[in-house]
């Protein structure tokens, strides 16, 4: 007689990854919105320039500049505004939109964003509420998507543009292109290629390292010399963020929701 306790069982019937057929999917998350100060549904802000800061560098000069008018915020819902400062501050986990003498407009990324909801987030930013002329997005790139040998010793910009940027009169004409082969991944990508989906004239700069005191000096060159070129704008250097001083990474970068 057979011995039913020893006896190895029968092969299952289904494959490892049919039995997640059986577990319900999880729940689609939220749209990112824009949230304005005077909001109004008939209206679409057209600045002559949007520029999306994403780079550590970035972010902190950004945040110092004067004479800007904070106009709204973009919300990620999965983000949680717990923590944060009734006045913006470069320790908050946001994405605040600013006005810059009623042409251009700042969006400061204060918060990492995983690779499934870029998409989403440049669909909100560019072209449904705000259509910009023009598009500046400044991010930085990591060594393994360089191709290339690298240093922290080197400090560099480089710059990729859409198809309508090209055709024009160039915004940062000192910059060579990132050489090809290399890669640029993330809430930077997704907002170039929204960029060139839309038509809209957009440039993407990469810097390298992702922190340091002499990047950027790269960056506030770069910003005052053919972005703000003829305005009265100035960086105030406060030391509150030691990014700006000292080059260090900031704490939000390391998200608790994607690390």
């Amino acid at each position: 007689m057979e011995d039913v306790l020893t006896e190895q069982p029968p092969p299952s019937r289904f494959f490892l990854e049919d039995l997640n057929n059986f577990t319900p999917p999880s729940p689609p998350l939220p749209s990112p919105f824009l949230f304005l100060s005077s909001p109004n549904s008939k209206t679409t802000l057209q600045p002559s320039l949007l520029i999306i800061a994403l780079s550590p560098p970035s972010l902190s000069l950004l945040h110092h500049l004067s004479s800007k008018t904070l106009i709204g915020t973009l919300i990620l819902p999965e983000i949680s505004p717990s923590g944060n400062t009734i006045t913006p501050s470069p320790k908050d986990k946001s994405c605040n939109l600013y006005a810059i003498n009623d042409s251009i407009i700042l969006a400061n990324f204060q918060y990492s964003v995983p690779s499934e909801r870029t998409h989403a987030i440049a669909k909100t930013l560019i072209g449904e509420h705000i259509l910009p002329k023009r598009v500046l997005i400044l991010d930085s790139i990591q060594r393994r998507n360089f191709r290339g040998r690298i240093s922290t010793d080197d400090t560099f910009a480089m710059k990729l543009e859409t198809t309508a940027e090209r055709k024009g009169a160039p915004l940062l004409k000192s910059l060579d292109y990132l050489p090809s082969g290399s890669v640029v991944e993330g809430l930077g990508a997704a907002l170039l290629g929204r960029c060139q989906m839309k038509g809209i004239k957009g440039i993407l700069c990469v810097t390298w390292p992702e922190v340091g005191g002499s990047v950027t000096s790269v960056v506030k060159s770069l910003l005052l010399k053919d972005v703000f070129k003829g305005m009265e704008v100035r960086f105030d250097d406060n030391g509150e963020d030691e990014g700006l001083k000292f080059g260090l990474k900031n704490h939000y970068f390391d998200s608790e929701l994607y690390t």
